[in-house]
């Protein structure tokens, strides 16, 4: 499965406005409202404009993950699951897996699946947090 359909599958989808489980206002595959978006509440948007939205929150994110990991090599599957932390976590959020970005620094992606394991990130998404982990800790296959 792409990135992509991993992170819409964990995020749902949603055409109005709702509070995520922080207590945000977010819309689509958890988009964040700012208050530079368009969105208002009570309103229906269509899937069409969602999914562009999420296209460029997803470019965000990549290009944040590519920051977090420019000065190693990590294989596609360690990427994408940076990918998916900074889609939900935002780049300043997964640049504090210090520990997680050690071993990738070793290529240890059984302690780095540890590291996200070992994280208030696991307590609060469990489910997502175990499968992208699984994730990483594959990349050692």
């Amino acid at each position: 499965m792409k990135i992509k359909e991993i992170i819409k599958k964990h995020e749902g989808f949603r055409d109005q406005i709702y509070l995520c489980s922080e207590g945000f206002p977010t819309i689509g595959y958890g988009h964040k409202v700012l208050d530079t978006d368009p969105f208002k509440d009570d309103e229906v948007y269509p899937k069409e404009m969602l999914d562009k939205v999420f296209d460029e929150d997803f470019d965000k994110a990549r290009k944040g993950a590519e920051r977090l990991l420019d000065h190693l090599d990590p294989p596609q599957p360690a990427v994408d699951v940076v990918i998916s932390m900074v889609f939900q976590l935002g780049e300043g959020g997964v640049s504090k897996f210090k520990n997680m970005f050690a071993a990738l620094e070793e290529e240890d992606y059984v302690e780095a699946a540890a590291q996200m394991l070992d994280s208030r990130w696991h307590i609060q998404t469990p489910g997502r947090c175990q499968e992208l982990a699984n994730m990483m800790r594959n990349c050692d296959l």
